[in-house]
């Protein structure tokens, strides 16, 4: 009989995608966290036991555990456990454990890796690779997030934010982008700089690294490893690049060409050139995978993104209403930018800061990147895991954007703001909430009240 796992914080995406693998590979598996969701469900309705709050007394006898980053070291089954001496792993270990065992193809970066990941899985399903999958987002129509495959090829997208992305040697090394992002964890830039060389390094030694050229500091640190990569962006020193780019609403062609070789048109269904990036990344893993082109063009054509990817959640009395899980100052930017595309009269955002420590360390470039909308909602900071700082709050970003921006900025509670929103959006409006945290509550909340002061059926999405 297959040995028995316990997941602690087993209702986050990671945590639930990696539990459903192991359940799929015949484990048997349970698992506890602080409320149910629809990960939770699906893992119980496939067998899993799942309890509801963490407590002592949720160990049974498993031959080993799992932990997700965000679980404290004083949590009651991290202390049963560790008293029982029961093997213990990090989610990152074992994630890396499975991925190592194929031909890895992973992708890292501060941002756009989601995306990335799901256009790659998406790809190689497409080409019937048979891949094994793990992403950290519900990907929009199909459920290979978490997907056991039969084929060689691993898909995985890694977390860099508590350093776990270095348990990893993979085949194929995509490198999205590197940012001063965890702040809370890697302290400064050359710590962060530090990790991602040794990432590089770890690539297997005939193995493929695909970097975003367009960005100085990643070629600059590839160039001093001295390892072996192709660089794709939207400038024509990469490799592989697109030009002729058209915007159209929610869709946007290209032309690419990979080493001055014309490859042709590529149509994406998701907007942004945030998104022209994340496909380059995807079109170059096809091509060194030797994938017909006609199919890395198909792939990405019916590719239809990822949940809380500026998901559009409603159309009700021409308002447009959009969530994104954007937490990052540079994220916020290309989302902004990105609303703009669909030429709406009026971009109203609402914004959940996410941790204490990114809110203190980016405050000057949250206050610039939120002045890219047309009217600004700020509600308090999501803590996640995190500790209270001083002087760290909604109010000091409020009264910075006040005095910097010529943007409107109203500061609300949270179960304040779906009111406020009924009252002052009207026809032509987008309205996006913008956020990391428990913000699509919100959002959900204002869909409701749309929807019954127009008098009509739902309209969701």
């Amino acid at each position: 009989m297959k040995q028995s796992i316990h997941f602690i914080g087993i209702g986050g995406m990671g945590m639930g995608n990696l539990a459903s693998l192991m359940l799929a590979k015949g484990y048997r598996i349970s698992g506890s966290d602080i409320k149910e969701n629809q990960l939770t469900q699906e893992l119980k309705k496939n067998g899993a036991r799942i309890y509801i709050g963490h407590r002592a007394a949720n160990i049974d006898n498993p031959d080993w555990a799992v932990y997700s980053s965000a679980i404290a070291d004083n949590n009651p089954e991290i202390l049963e456990i560790k008293s029982r001496s029961i093997p213990l792993k990090k989610r990152g270990e074992l994630l890396a454990e499975l991925v190592n065992a194929q031909d890895g193809i992973t992708v890292a970066g501060a941002h756009g890796k989601t995306t990335t990941t799901s256009m790659i899985a998406n790809l190689l399903i497409t080409a019937q690779l048979n891949p094994t999958t793990a992403i950290g987002g519900i990907v929009n129509g199909s459920a290979y997030h978490s997907r056991l495959g039969q084929g060689k090829y691993f898909v995985a997208e890694l977390d860099e934010s508590d350093g776990s992305f270095l348990f990893f040697k993979p085949f194929c090394s995509v490198i999205t982008n590197i940012d001063f992002e965890h702040i809370d964890y890697y302290h400064n830039w050359e710590n962060i700089l530090k990790a991602y060389k040794q990432f590089i390094q770890q690539t297997k030694p005939k193995g493929i690294i695909w970097a975003c050229g367009d960005d100085r500091r990643l070629t600059t640190i590839l160039k001093e490893e001295k390892k072996v990569y192709w660089a794709y962006g939207l400038t024509k020193q990469n490799d592989l690049c697109a030009s002729d780019i058209i915007y159209n609403g929610y869709q946007s062609s290209f032309r690419c060409s990979f080493q001055k070789k014309d490859l042709g048109l590529f149509h994406l269904s998701v907007p942004g050139e945030h998104n022209i990036l994340n496909a380059l990344g995807c079109i170059g893993v096809g091509i060194k995978l030797g994938i017909d082109l006609n199919v890395i063009q198909n792939s990405l054509k019916v590719y239809r993104g990822v949940e809380r990817r500026f998901q559009v959640k409603a159309r009700i009395r021409d308002i447009l209403v959009i969530e994104d899980y954007g937490h990052h100052p540079t994220e916020i930017q290309a989302t902004l930018k990105t609303s703009r595309l669909l030429n709406k009269k009026r971009i109203i955002a609402v914004f959940q800061p996410h941790r204490y420590s990114r809110t203190k360390y980016l405050m000057d470039e949250f206050v610039e990147s939120l002045a890219l909308c047309d009217h600004l909602i700020l509600t308090d900071i999501y803590a996640a895991s995190e500790k209270p700082l001083d002087n760290v709050n909604s109010q000091e970003l409020y009264t910075r954007i006040k005095k910097k921006n010529t943007t409107p900025v109203e500061y609300f509670k949270k179960e304040a703001i779906a009111g406020h929103l009924i009252s002052m959006s009207k026809s032509g409006d987008l309205i996006i909430f913008l956020g990391a945290g428990d913000i699509n509550k919100i959002g959900q909340d204002f869909v409701t009240l749309l929807t019954k002061s127009a008098g009509l059926a739902s309209t969701q999405h």
